[in-house]
């Protein structure tokens, strides 16, 4: 089958948490509505309804300054078996209609392969259509959806419609598309990305689209040719089948020598952050959740995670994580034999800065380092830059 010419089928319930919380209380409708833990130290915006938005609130915002930004918004806690049902029902209700159907993370995304089946349910913004009425009728969600050659446009076509409304995109009209949209709305595009672009004055896709390959790698090296094909709307990968385990990045190291020096752990631990943090970035995804999986000398194995928020491909924003969850697994005395990191639940970077953070200079900092290093890294190799910290192995 050939990869420019499907049919996919985006959905989208906007404001998932919330969507499903104004499923069960009406009396939610049309008024801001906040996602969050409203007991817990440091709470964060988890979710958040149009009108919340509106005033200023975003995902991961302290709740605190959410609340001082619209003074009159409802908090609701989060309800995590809720949003996995309706999840599980939407995904109920596609599936007569295609096996390759991938969702999101009880997110309300769903993507749905509907190329070739048009003799048995017509054509796929028949399909789109008759779906978002049944989810509307049968769950109370109301979902926007949109038809494109690709999952890359699909999710920009959802973005422009959003909260309501529905939009189909044909074959060769990809790039017109993304042409003048900010380069922060073209999923793939990650913060570093974005934070180097600013740096040139580039903040469209067509001005990142009159460049060509070989333009791009002066500045991004190994991900010129993933910032080409974004801007220009191409994108090949699959819609997974369902049920497909999601896919993971993970690194291994087996010690020579069954070790638990700290320094030398973590010596190894920073390489392996790098081989997934590459792997990331190449793949032009983030990860929501690292863990790591410890084998000790006498065949006992001790796993531990931790979340990414936000999700990230950052060598050393993902070796603090890491380094976090391998404290939480390092409980015994006993010498480890094999040291495994894992990347998990993989997405798209949210392609904008948060404009909210307080860190956001030394967020650029960290970004502007790990490019530099990719480059330096690509045009001489891996070995010609170091950090102190993996001599220790």
């Amino acid at each position: 089958m050939n990869p420019y010419n499907r049919s996919i089928i985006h959905l989208n319930v906007a404001d998932f948490a919330v969507a499903v919380e104004r499923a069960v209380d009406h009396r939610l409708h049309e008024r801001p509505v906040i996602i969050a833990p409203e007991g817990a130290v440091r709470a964060a915006v988890y979710d958040m309804s149009n009108e919340a938005y509106i005033t200023g609130i975003r995902k991961g915002m302290a709740l605190q300054r959410a609340v001082r930004l619209c003074q009159d918004v409802r908090i609701l806690p989060p309800h995590p078996h809720r949003y996995e049902q309706a999840m599980r029902d939407v995904l109920k209700r596609a599936l007569p209609y295609s096996p390759l159907i991938e969702t999101g993370e009880d997110d309300g995304h769903l993507f749905m392969d509907a190329t070739g089946t048009g003799r048995l349910f017509g054509p796929p913004r028949d399909v789109a259509w008759r779906l978002r009425r049944q989810i509307k009728t049968d769950l109370g969600l109301d979902p926007i959806w949109s038809v494109a050659p690709n999952k890359l446009v699909a999710k920009v076509a959802t973005r422009l419609v959003k909260p309501d409304g529905a939009y189909i995109v044909s074959a060769g009209e990809e790039r017109s598309l993304l042409a003048p949209l900010p380069v922060r709305l073209v999923p793939g595009i990650e913060r570093d990305d974005l934070l180097r672009l600013r740096e040139f004055n580039l903040t469209h896709a067509f001005q990142v689209a009159a460049l060509s390959l070989e333009q791009l790698a002066v500045p991004f090296a190994t991900r010129a040719r993933l910032l080409y094909e974004a801007v220009r709307g191409i994108d090949p990968s699959p819609v997974l089948p369902v049920g497909q385990k999601p896919p993971q990045v993970i690194a291994d190291h087996e010690f020579g020598i069954d070790t638990n020096d700290v320094h030398t752990l973590e010596s190894v631990l920073y390489g392996l952050v790098e081989q997934v943090g590459s792997r990331l970035r190449r793949r032009r995804r983030v990860a929501r959740r690292i863990a790591i999986v410890l084998d000790y000398s006498d065949g006992m194995r001790r796993a531990r995670q931790v979340a990414a928020r936000p999700a990230t491909a950052n060598d050393l924003t993902l070796f603090e994580l890491a380094r976090r969850a391998l404290q939480l697994a390092w409980m015994r005395r006993v010498r480890i034999r094999h040291l495994r990191l894992i990347g998990a639940r993989l997405v798209f970077p949210p392609a904008q800065l948060e404009l909210f953070a307080a860190d956001q200079k030394a967020d650029e900092k960290r970004s502007s380092l790990i490019g530099a290093i990719d480059t330096v890294r690509h045009r001489f190799g891996h070995e010609a830059l170091r950090f102190g910290r993996t001599l220790a192995a």
